[in-house]
């Protein structure tokens, strides 16, 4: 494992292996979803991941799931005005925020002329794909933008830098420090870390996310 010296010891990589032996099953079958999410190419499928990561920052992953579920099955999510959007949000951070981001994404998602659908279905590159998200969908970040395409099968070079992350990159010595801000720049000078660790490591990027993220939770999710 070279370049990792800072906390790098041969304890935690062992820890995190034996925590890859028990979700390493799991997390290939979930992997395995999100690519036939994104090769089925059905449009409503991949909205919802796009709006389920809209609610994400700052707020609790299940809970937004939740949000999104609940929008899916009344009706809400495809076809809701804002007031009734936020009468799902209850408990989401930053809900009247994102209550508008939402409904202005659904409306450039489902018009024929926007190109988010064409790249997605005819598989472009997903560094060309994120910037575009970053710069036409609000309240995405190169977190969020990543997160969607690895969600619709698009992520296998894209790191999802939310807190779980980070705290172990940290302690794997990948990474020196978090800083309270992340800027693309920084952002994607971790990522390029995270990538070298994770062929260091022998595990692929995608699944190296998923792992960290259920050796901090004790499950795999989203």
């Amino acid at each position: 494992m070279k370049g990792y010296s800072i906390n790098n010891n041969k304890k935690l990589l062992v820890e995190l292996m034996e925590v890859y032996k028990i979700f390493k099953d799991e997390i290939k079958k979930r992997l395995k979803y999100f690519k036939e999410l994104g090769n089925n190419g059905n449009k409503n499928e991949i909205f919802t991941e796009l709006a389920f990561c809209i609610l994400t920052p700052q707020s609790r992953a299940k809970l937004c799931w939740k949000a999104i579920e609940n929008m899916r099955k009344n009706g809400i999510l495809f076809n809701g005005n804002r007031e009734e959007i936020l009468k799902d949000l209850e408990g989401v951070r930053f809900k009247y925020k994102k209550s508008y981001y939402l409904l202005e994404a659904r409306e450039k998602f489902f018009n024929d002329s926007n190109p988010i659908y064409y790249f997605i279905k005819n598989k472009k590159n997903p560094y060309e794909i994120r910037d575009y998200l970053i710069k036409n969908i609000k309240g995405f970040g190169c977190k969020e933008a990543s997160h969607f395409l690895r969600n619709v099968g698009l992520g296998s070079q894209l790191a999802i830098l939310d807190r779980h992350i980070l705290k172990n990159l940290r302690k794997l010595g990948v990474i020196q420090d978090i800083k309270k801000t992340c800027t693309e720049r920084t952002y994607k000078e971790i990522e390029r870390k995270m990538i070298d660790f994770s062929k260091s490591f022998g595990i692929p990027l995608d699944q190296l996310d998923l792992l960290l993220w259920a050796k901090e939770t004790g499950e795999v999710f989203k």
